[in-house]
């Protein structure tokens, strides 16, 4: 009984260190959890992100340290990766079933960080043009112009080229025209590159362009780049506002005007 007793002493005392290893382990993988949540959050609130996902972003990254911290304590007491391989098994399977979502996931994190659009902003991205409506962890939401409600997963907005319409300061806009071929061409630029000035929102930087690209029987093919301030106007106005001129000073002009819009670029 002695014996015994002496031998669990013993155990017990030599097992005090690992305790106290594994608690100062701990002890600090809170502390270290605490550092990342409050960097976090002062990072995604300066990106302005949604409180929802803040908060969501924060405790996962909070209770993943924590987690990790727990394992690494315990590891100090007792082998837990005879335990973990047992979990492994299950968690593949899962991760498996999971995989596009976790995926979307990760990406709606990086879109998050590295933020290249934000709510409202009016955006091109595979083959749609639209307004930001929602940013949500798995995929984001646009209104078309054409009034269509379409949800991209968050993987495909990150390989995806997006183009931010409401980020660019200026943007060019490019009006097609076809004028009688009897008409004088060097009129005609100038009667072009008169009128355009008087769109509201027109910029003289970068220059206007009036380039003749082709002559037929009876008509010539031209093309009219010009440049406007989007806080001021937008492409569509531009354009409407931009044929008026144009028709207006034709008329006066004595040129006869078959005008082809250009969607905007």
């Amino acid at each position: 009984m002695r014996t015994f007793l002496e031998q669990w002493a013993i155990q017990i005392i030599n097992t005090i260190p690992r305790f106290l290893a594994a608690l100062i382990i701990f002890l600090v993988s809170i502390y270290v959890a605490r550092v990342l949540r409050n960097l976090l959050k002062k990072v995604l609130e300066r990106r302005n992100a949604p409180v929802h996902i803040t908060k969501l972003l924060i405790q996962t990254v909070y209770w993943a340290m924590l987690v990790i911290g727990l394992l690494t304590a315990l590891e100090r007491i007792f082998d837990v990766t005879a335990f973990l391989a047992g979990l492994g098994i299950l968690g593949l399977t899962i991760g498996f079933a999971l995989q596009d979502v976790m995926k979307n996931l990760a990406a709606g994190i990086i879109l998050l960080i590295q933020k290249p659009f934000s709510l409202g902003d009016e955006i091109n991205i595979e083959g749609f043009d639209g307004t930001i409506l929602s940013i949500d962890l798995r995929a984001t939401e646009i209104e078309t112009f054409d009034g269509r409600i379409v949800t991209i997963p968050n993987a495909a907005m990150l390989t995806s080229a997006i183009v931010n319409y409401t980020r660019a300061n200026r943007r060019r806009v490019d009006i097609q025209l076809v004028v009688s071929k009897a008409d004088d061409t060097e009129m005609i630029r100038k009667s072009v590159l008169v009128a355009i000035q008087a769109i509201p929102g027109f910029v003289s930087e970068p220059a206007s362009t009036v380039l003749f690209q082709r002559i037929s029987d009876n008509s010539i093919n031209l093309i009219c780049y010009f440049w406007i301030d989007l806080t001021r106007t937008n492409p569509q106005d531009a354009q409407e506002t931009a044929f008026s001129l144009l028709k207006e000073e034709f008329e006066q002009g004595g040129i006869t005007l078959s005008p082809k819009i250009h969607p905007p670029i």
